[in-house]
């Protein structure tokens, strides 16, 4: 039981007086109240003025005095707001009984949304020709975060990482490597994905700008990776799942990890487009172009504002929506997999990572496929992926089976671009890899890390190295994974370094720095918190008002679930700071002389420490007992 149970109780008794005054149908809200408005409000008078031919306030006034004859638990009383809208206040003897024992259930947050379906997240998918970058960092978070909360929601998650190891990009380090003589071995113990990004991939591009020879070279190389009995295609796969190794050193150092790789080699190799391309000639959703610019190519009609889309050229080459598609149907089960599986590695939270395979002597069976999928990929590629969502739901009958998770771009702040050795003109930093124009996200995680560990050796000089040592992974994993969530996702980030880390404001560290003073707080008392106090006595605003907000948890997973948004959790982390925050300002806990007073803010206390504390770690972000 929770501040839903209001909620529940209050509908339940509204949808009683509509059906005693005969009026059905009416989708009212009742939701936690702003302030000024008690503690539950509905705009259901606003909703019937029409009907009833009365202003809200009236019909509000007229519901409140129906509403005394209701059977109410939780309801002390309902009061009609001369803005038309109707208010509850709550019993709050009962109610923090209900939220505060709620909170110390295991079970506390969790919402059956998902009843145990399947749902595939995929996210990364990031060309195996680099070190990730900051810019990568915000979709590695997003779709971690999503796939935590999901599984908060009862789904079951498959979470897929999809490895482009036959483009462009992995074509350019190939060349490198070939024809530039390029070693290897990475120089004086470099990460070799920094190598492949930093030096072989950048310079190679920079060759192609003033030899135009070599971009016939770059096409036989890109056209070998397919074939996948290629020597070229043979050593594309080892220098590939070489840079694989680092990118996945990064992301599990972040607290990310997935259930399956997927390869595209494998995918273009497995025969998936020729059963995908038959379905959609099939179903008339591809078209031949006679005439014109495509003429010869095989189209997806536009919707009239946009040009139609080639998926196979005039030679007979798929272009690179083709290889989505499959992909895409393959996720939702749509076509027979073609795949073995084997077993990858077991992963730092001992959670295997299983990878496909087109080898048959050692068949293992796996199903990574989900009733429904989110895609978590930048906004740039939003056309093609309409496409493929539009494409999705017609061979799903599903609308909303398929589902594009779009973000903004990541850029640095002057200031931190100049500390990361990026020289912008006082402007912020745009990515861009192929210009070497990216500050890579091992670096941006170390300069985190040692600058909390300088701050915290600074306030805790007593503390041993291993104990700092784990804090300052804690706060810059923390302060990585709370920048690259707490916005919209349709908003660009401007990621700093000084402000990311402060102790103040809408930061991880705050939020974190609140967990450790909760439990410092515990720690001092020297008793275990317990439910079996006298709820009664917590009646100061600033008691209720963090009541309250602990009792929110659920109902800021559901609407984070229904949302896809990371965003939602990561503001309730900060509200539920921010009210602790407040509560510690104006409420003493210990030494009040009065034990049973004390017992019941201790009981507080914990409940809010404990809520913290899974809220952050849908957020993957640890909450630290000290700082």
């Amino acid at each position: 039981m929770t501040f839903k149970s209001i909620l529940d109780e209050i509908e339940n008794n509204l949808n009683k007086i509509l059906s005693e005054l005969s009026i059905s149908e009416i989708n009212f809200s009742v939701e936690p109240a702003k302030p000024g408005f008690g503690d539950v409000s509905s705009n259901i008078s606003f909703l019937l003025a029409k009907q009833l031919k009365k202003s809200p306030k009236e019909i509000a006034e007229m519901l409140s005095t129906k509403y005394e004859n209701c059977t109410n638990t939780l309801v002390l009383k309902s009061e009609a707001h001369p803005s038309g809208y109707l208010n509850f206040f709550a019993n709050w003897d009962k109610l923090s009984q209900l939220i505060l024992s709620e909170s110390y259930l295991e079970t506390c947050g969790d919402v059956d949304i998902g009843n145990d379906s399947t749902i595939v997240v995929e996210h990364t998918s990031v060309n195996p020709n680099k070190a990730l970058h900051i810019g990568h960092i915000r979709n590695i978070i997003i779709g971690d975060t999503v796939s935590r909360i999901l599984e908060k929601a009862k789904f079951k998650v498959n979470v897929l990482n999809y490895i482009d190891d036959s483009g462009l990009q992995v074509a350019d380090i190939i060349v490198g490597f070939k024809h530039f003589g390029y070693d290897q071995e990475p120089p004086n113990g470099k990460k070799f994905d920094h190598y492949c990004g930093d030096d072989v991939y950048v310079k190679t591009t920079e060759k192609y700008e003033t030899d135009s020879s070599l971009e016939e070279i770059r096409k036989n190389v890109l056209k070998e990776l397919e074939d996948g009995d290629s020597e070229t295609a043979k050593f594309a796969d080892k220098i590939t799942r070489r840079v694989l190794a680092g990118q996945l050193e990064t992301c599990w150092n972040l607290g990310v990890t997935y259930d399956c790789l997927n390869f595209e080699s494998q995918i273009i190799r497995s025969g998936l487009w020729n059963n995908i391309f038959e379905k959609l000639q099939a179903m008339k959703l591809v078209e031949f172009e006679n005439e014109g610019k495509n003429a010869g190519c095989w189209v997806i009609r536009g919707d009239g504002k946009e040009e139609d889309k080639v998926i196979v050229r005039s030679n007979g080459t798929a272009t690179y929506i083709a290889k989505d598609i499959p992909y895409a149907a393959w996720k939702l089960g749509l076509l027979e997999d073609p795949f073995n599986y084997e077993k990858y590695c077991e992963q730092p939270n001992s959670r295997i990572l299983w990878q496909t395979t087109l080898d048959k002597t050692t068949p293992v069976s796996k199903n990574f496929t989900g009733e429904k999928v989110v895609t978590v990929i930048d906004s740039r590629q939003a056309r093609l992926q309409k496409i493929i969502t539009t494409l999705m739901g017609k061979f799903k009958s599903v609308p909303d089976a398929y589902n594009h998770l779009g973000y903004e771009s990541v850029t640095l702040s002057s200031e931190t671009a100049k500390t990361l050795g990026l020289e912008t003109d006082g402007k912020q930093a745009q990515m861009s890899g192929r210009k070497g124009l990216y500050v890579n996200a091992d670096s941006v995680y170390d300069l985190l890390k040692e600058k909390t560990r300088v701050e915290t050796k600074k306030r805790h000089p007593e503390m041993d190295d291993s104990e700092i040592e784990k804090i300052a992974h804690s706060v810059s994993v923390g302060t990585l994974r709370y920048e690259m969530i707490k916005q919209d996702l349709d908003k660009i980030i401007t990621f700093d370094l000084t402000k990311s880390l402060s102790l103040e404001g809408d930061t991880a560290p705050y939020i974190q720095y609140t967990h450790a003073r909760a439990s410092r707080i515990l720690e001092k008392s020297g008793r275990t918190p317990t439910i079996d106090v006298d709820f009664t006595l917590l009646k100061e605003k600033s008691e209720l008002e963090l009541i309250k907000t602990v009792g929110l948890f659920n109902l800021q997973v559901r609407d984070a679930t229904n949302n896809l948004s990371p965003k939602v959790i990561a503001r309730y982390c900060h509200d539920l700071a921010v009210a602790f925050n407040s509560f510690y300002e104006k409420s003493k806990v210990l030494d009040l002389g009065n034990v049973e007073l004390e017992n019941s803010r201790i009981c507080l206390v914990n409940s809010f420490k404990i809520v913290l504390e899974k809220a952050l770690d849908l957020l993957g972000i640890k909450a630290p007992e000290r700082m």
